[in-house]
């Protein structure tokens, strides 16, 4: 009796240890599993995190490339940069003589300086862009003058000191139109007629007078109201923007300058 109480409790004890190092055993097996694991896992986060990384960049690269080249998709479109682009991609045409054209420092900013004697000639610059998604053009300009002689609905009057133009391509080149934003000489402001010279071309007084004449002056202007209002239907793509100081007609002299130009799909 006494050795088969002797031989239980043996037993139950060889059982109770053998369930202990197996327990110990699977406790360390686990955890060399658990260490082998994080050991390959991190090794291959290590690997792969310079790709994401690199993907990282190369998204941001695409992203800064679509937007530079395809502006339809950025919220606003830097239309002139004066101070870090100069007047890069901004061309001349020249109707009668030339305007001076030159970059200056006004007030710790570049802006573009224009003089005109007896001459006619403007920068344009070609943007394809919808009215409809960016709708809202915003500028700066002075003039040092308007012109006595100008008159917004003669031939022999048609000059103006400052004014911006939005230009609408047509199918033919008789098809083209185009808003003109002018600093008036007699037009009053928020007033409207067709140029002088085409139909296809209105004029918009956004200033007039020479009340403002030597002060900076800040403009927006939503071209798809405008070119409802005085055309009397949807504008079709624009495709470019254009600045002019002109004086051919009247003979007279003007100086203006234009600050940075920008389109925005909000105000």
């Amino acid at each position: 009796m006494i050795v088969k109480t002797f031989n239980a409790e043996t037993q139950r004890h060889r059982e109770k240890n053998f369930v202990a190092i197996n327990t110990r055993n699977y406790s360390q097996l686990v955890f060399k599993i658990y260490s082998i694991l994080s050991f390959y896992l991190k090794t291959v986060l290590n690997f792969f995190a310079p790709l994401r990384l690199c993907v990282k960049k190369m998204a941001l690269i695409v992203l800064s490339v679509l937007l530079t080249h395809f502006p339809a998709l950025a919220e606003e479109i830097a239309v002139s940069r004066f101070a870090t682009d100069g007047l890069k991609g901004w061309e001349t045409k020249s109707f009668k003589g030339t305007t001076d054209y030159s970059l200056v420092q006004e007030n710790g900013r570049t802006v573009l300086k224009a003089h005109a004697k007896a001459a006619a000639s403007g920068l344009s610059k070609k943007l394809k862009f919808s009215p409809v998604n960016h709708r809202y053009l915003k500028w700066n300009w002075k003039i040092a003058n308007t012109i006595a002689q100008g008159n917004e609905k003669t031939k022999q009057g048609d000059d103006y000191a400052a004014r911006v133009y939005v230009v609408f391509p047509g199918r033919f080149f008789w098809q083209m139109r185009a808003l003109n934003y002018i600093w008036a000489n007699k037009l009053p402001k928020g007033e409207f007629v067709p140029n002088a010279f085409t139909s296809n071309a209105l004029l918009i007084a956004v200033e007039s007078g020479q009340s403002k004449a030597g002060q900076w002056v800040s403009e927006e202007r939503d071209i798809l109201a405008d070119f409802r209002r005085v055309f009397g239907e949807d504008p079709p793509d624009a495709g470019a923007i254009a600045i002019m100081t002109d004086t051919d007609n009247t003979g007279a002299e003007a100086t203006a300058w234009y600050g940075d130009i920008t389109l925005s799909t909000t105000r």
